[in-house]
């Protein structure tokens, strides 16, 4: 994967907010969301495919390859950056928010028993 250096990254992880931004975009993510209907299954299978679509439609263009694994490798390097850089810790959250669906979920690991029941 390309190596990036934060302000890099910063400007690619800002384009891919704008491009979430972008009608087309914004319009697409919509219908993904009206079809899984809060359903967490269904906003992996109809949103994330979406989300990862436009993903790789920015970061392709920064030597990323334009596949699942790119958005993987984006993903990772953007991590890789959080802590030391709050913008990027602001703006990844800000990413996310656009496709993952607004709950509360407990951290993986937290000793939680209870098993969502499908």
């Amino acid at each position: 994967p390309p190596a990036l250096s934060a302000e890099q990254a910063k400007a690619v992880l800002a384009e891919v907010i704008k491009a979430f931004g972008a009608p087309e975009n914004a319009q697409r993510m919509e219908e993904a969301r009206d079809n899984a209907c809060n359903d967490m299954g269904k906003m992996l299978q109809f949103l994330l495919p979406v989300a990862t679509q436009i993903q790789q439609d920015v970061i392709k263009a920064y030597g990323f390859s334009s596949d699942g694994e790119g958005v993987l490798k984006f993903a990772r390097l953007i991590k890789s950056y959080e802590s030391q850089d709050p913008e990027i810790a602001s703006m990844s959250g800000k990413l996310k928010a656009m496709f993952l669906p607004p709950m509360s979920l407990p951290p993986h690991g937290a000793g939680t028993s209870g098993v969502a029941a499908t």
